[in-house]
């Protein structure tokens, strides 16, 4: 199954109950030398490993030393992070030495390595991902640094449901790994650059660069600077085996960069007092409603897209079978979803939330209106109309018969195709989450408002500063130098804010970013996957660009390009395409799970067909190594979803997200 993690070692997929780890049989002086109690962290606290470079070790972890090995373990009991220092000649030969201090017996198969630049003062850099079973429901990775004269090696052991809900500390702990006495490259304090001709160029030569590298045939690129547009244009083409480039006009879906337009139509209630941040959602929306009475009673205006409110991601229960939902049946889906954190607690991401927010909002302006129309003609009159977005729509039949981009995706052998993007429907009826199409001009609207904080180009205002700026503050942290506000993100990794959201759908990979204290925005938009690496990296380079930064943002993304492909051709080496016909033999024809709707099996040749009835996939099959046999769709764009078959008397298929497991039944 694909997943969705926000883990700095990759997102692997996760499962196996350890052991409790046991010291290493090596250098037992050591080991008996630096034992320790574990301790509990009542507050995120900065701590070294052994040889003294700097971590934060997240609270109510709890951390011990154990010989070369500090050892960090989530209040679950079943995960772990360990960083170990250790000298050895080479990557492979400290990762074995770490492996000895963490779990000497550790035996999962590795599956792919692949090296990576250096960073942060951090050299010879090296990620080693190993092959779980999906039934163990566990991930295991390492990332080998390399620091004056000696390695840390850093091993993920972490549980599926874990990595779900406290990914959020995961990236605490990566976020200020540094070598003892390294001190990372800040802008705070430096005036931008001009971005003149020269500097939009090298902007522009990364952009082409990385579209090449990863495969994706168009992409979108807008700035602005002091209030004025300084780029605004494409490059390659809006859809493979054509030759029309992408221009300022050209839609693309920007997925979950519709959260803080949406968040926006709440400010603009705040700003005229027909709401406050702080009303209680069931004041104004009283059929809202969660799977906790609690946590549905506390829930205010600015907790709807905070991330903050314990509710998971949980988004299978509304990519399958999405042909039946509406807005109406999307809310009754929120009141049957329990969180499993507590409330504030942790940074957990969910669009079903999000989708609630725009809801609320429509419900509030359009009382008895239909909840689709009422946000739809919302969003309209109160956003796209003031802003100028002329273009920027909720309609797909209009984008896709508008001057609009193409969807692809790679295929299993890794070559860029058209991607099939019936999934990308499944958002329509949760749309205030991520379901609308827009151009880089129209961005750029959107984000010279924000930066005018309120006032449009004539100096008319739109919007008070205050319940604009309200959407930035902190509502939970994500790592150290990230903040989650409502529907916006805040970065200070390298010194200056930076105010961005990204938008991730079946091939469109979007971003849109801003410097408040310097005036300077940007907007990126793709039309395929892995475009969201290169989105990733842009702010980089665009830090770059503005203050003579030190060049890390290119080698960052060709590793990145070369670690997906890599990844992708390991996973290939362990399919069977078409799927192996003795197992595919066994399944029964028919399934049903209750959440997810009807699975079909049948066959067109020698491929496996699993048909969901919105959409469908010819599938590979794969032998685990506990034995088990996973069946894995294959299709461009949908590739990825995993079924796990089942071994008892009735046939089963299970399929999993980080903190949920479905059984489809044979019926």
């Amino acid at each position: 199954m694909k997943k969705l993690c926000v883990s700095l070692l990759l997102a692997l997929g996760f499962a196996l109950l350890l052991e409790e780890v046991r010291p290493a049989s090596a250098q037992p002086s050591l080991q008996a030398a630096n034992a320790q109690a574990p301790e509990k962290l009542s507050a995120d606290t900065p701590k070294t490993t052994v040889q003294g470079n700097a971590f934060i070790a997240p609270q109510d972890w709890s951390i011990r030393v154990r010989g070369p090995a500090t050892i960090l373990e989530a209040p679950e009991g079943d995960s772990w992070v360990a960083l170990v220092d250790v000298q050895a000649q080479g990557p492979d030969e400290a990762l074995a030495a770490a492996w000895k201090a963490y779990k000497p017996d550790a035996k999962w198969p590795l599956k792919v390595t692949n090296d990576l630049p250096d960073r942060d003062g951090w050299s010879r850099r090296r990620v080693y991902a190993y092959q779980t079973s999906p039934n163990e429901k566990r991930g295991v990775a390492a990332i080998v640094y390399y620091s004056g004269s000696s390695w840390t090696v850093i091993i993920e052991d972490v549980a599926d449901a874990v990595a779900g809900k406290r990914g959020s500390q995961i990236a605490l702990i990566f976020s200020r790994l540094l070598p003892k006495g390294f001190t990372r490259e800040s802008f705070a304090g430096k005036k931008a650059n001009t971005l003149d001709q020269a500097r939009i160029a090298e902007l522009g030569r990364f952009v082409e660069q990385g579209q090449k590298a990863l495969g994706v045939p168009g992409v979108g690129l807008g700035v602005v600077q002091d209030g004025k547009v300084v780029f605004a244009g494409g490059f390659g083409v809006k859809d493979l085996g054509g030759t029309e480039k992408p221009d300022g006009d050209t839609l693309f879906m920007i997925a979950s960069n519709t959260k803080a337009m949406t968040t926006l139509l709440l400010a603009k209630l705040v700003d005229e007092h027909r709401i406050t941040w702080d009303t209680p959602v069931i004041k104004i929306f009283p059929s809202f409603k969660l799977g906790d009475a609690e946590t549905t009673r506390s829930v205010l205006v600015k907790h709807l897209i905070c991330a903050c409110t314990g509710m998971p991601r949980q988004d299978l229960e509304w990519i399958f079978d999405y042909g039946k939902m509406t807005p109406e049946s999307t809310m009754a889906l929120l009141g049957t979803m329990q969180p499993t954190s507590k409330f504030g607690e942790l940074f957990q991401y969910s669009n079903l939330m999000a989708a609630a927010a725009g809801y609320t909002a429509a419900h509030v302006i359009h009382p008895g209106m239909e909840l689709g129309a009422a946000y739809d003609s919302a969003m309209q009159s109160y956003v796209f109309d003031p802003l100028g977005m002329k273009e920027t729509t909720f309609d797909a039949k209009r984008a896709l018969s508008a001057n609009h981009a193409g969807s692809h995706s790679p295929d299993i052998d890794g070559k860029t195709s058209k991607a099939m993007t019936a999934v990308n429907d499944a958002v329509v009826p949760a749309r205030p989450a991520g379901g609308a199409w827009s151009s880089v001009n129209d961005m750029l609207k959107y984000i010279s408002m924000e930066l005018a904080e309120g006032k449009l180009p004539d100096g008319t205002t739109y919007i008070s500063k205050e319940p604009l700026l309200e959407r930035r503050a902190p509502q939970v942290s994500i790592g150290k130098d990230v903040t989650y506000g409502m529907g916006l993100e805040v970065d200070t990794t390298y010194g200056v804010p930076v105010v961005h959201h990204g938008g991730d759908l079946i091939g469109y990979h979007s971003d849109m970013m801003w410097l408040p204290q310097q005036n300077v925005g940007l907007v990126i938009l793709t039309n395929a996957d892995p475009g969201w690496l290169l989105r990733n990296r842009i702010q980089r380079k665009l830090l770059e660009v503005l203050f003579d930064g030190h060049p890390e943002a290119e080698g960052l993304l060709n590793a990145d390009a070369k670690s997906f492909y890599a990844d992708l051709a390991a996973e290939r080496k362990l399919m069977t395409i078409p799927a192996d016909a003795a197992e595919s033999a066994k399944l029964a024809r028919h399934y049903v799970n209750a959440k997810l709707g009807e699975l079909n099996v049948s066959t067109s040749g020698s491929a496996t067909i699993f048909d969901f009835g919105d959409w469908k996939s010819e599938v590979a099959s794969r032998k685990n190594p506990d034995g088990t046999i996973s069946f894995i769709t294959i299709v461009p764009g949908e590739l990825g979803f995993e079924f796990v078959a089942g071994s008892g008397a009735k046939r089963t298929l299970t399929i999993r997200d980080a903190q949920h497991e479905y059984v489809f039944e044979e019926r």
